[in-house]
């Protein structure tokens, strides 16, 4: 199955965007060519330009302590094992300690490093980090691969916080909801929300299956339209039924 994820709100969309960044920055990190670790540094700009939302620090602790109170409620339940119950607990306690931990604006240490921010402000340009244009750079992408590997992680390493909250709730948002089959008759679906509160659409499709949903919801309704995948000519709809997974996923 393939998995088409739809924020309802800004700040779930915030997230899928960091965590997508933060996916990106662990993979070409791992790897050893210079271009894998240029692109590394690239993302490492978006993820800062993502992150620097002034309340994205105090939307995750607030969010982390209302999970935690609900856990804490579950507490001497015989259906739940206290073992995973405190480790839980013991996950989300950490990470709300990270986040409080970390001072002043996010990644302001980075706004602060000249030869960063040189390197940003070239790279928005076409070709714009070039030997040529940055010597000192073509020299850091010369170096060994476990120098460059420690320079970022060094670099991302203070972000680290922002990373494992989102992970938690992430995890927790989509733990929360509960798989419908779905058909879209001749590539289309409607459903009136009235009564459904969420604040994330899963939309699942079979591999085998060559189309891809185009989603649109508020708080009324929800509209999926299933496009023939074109890559060339103008997209356009399934004309025949199609079978999907729904979740509604909320906090």
């Amino acid at each position: 199955m393939i998995s088409y994820e739809y924020p309802l709100n800004e700040r779930i969309r915030t997230l899928l965007r960091l965590e997508d960044l933060f996916l990106k920055l662990a993979h070409f990190t791992a790897n050893n060519g210079s271009q894998d670790h240029h692109i590394a540094l690239l993302t490492l700009f978006e993820t800062l330009e993502v992150a620097s939302r002034a309340d994205l620090k105090v939307d995750l602790v607030q969010e982390l302590e209302r999970q935690r109170q609900i856990l804490v409620s579950f507490r001497n339940n015989p259906e739940i094992s206290e073992e995973a119950l405190a480790g839980a607990l013991y996950e989300i306690e950490q990470a709300s300690t990270g986040l409080l931990a970390m001072a002043g604006k996010i990644g302001q240490y980075l706004r602060e490093n000249e030869w960063l921010m040189s390197i940003r402000s070239r790279a928005a340009i076409p070709g714009g980090v070039c030997e040529f244009d940055l010597p000192s750079y073509h020299y850091w992408l010369n170096r060994e691969p476990e120098a460059r590997r420690r320079d970022i992680e060094g670099w991302l390493n203070p972000m680290a916080p922002i990373r494992d909250g989102l992970e938690i709730v992430l995890r927790l948002l989509r733990a929360s909801g509960h798989p419908e089959n779905q058909l879209a008759r001749t590539g289309a679906y409607q459903l009136t929300m009235a009564g459904r509160s969420a604040q994330m659409l899963r939309v699942r499709v079979p591999r085998s299956e060559p189309v891809v949903p185009e989603i649109s919801a508020n708080k009324y309704a929800l509209n999926i339209r299933f496009l023939l995948p074109e890559t060339v000519a103008r997209p356009r709809i399934a004309e025949r039924d199609v079978a999907f997974e729904l979740t509604f996923c909320s906090l």
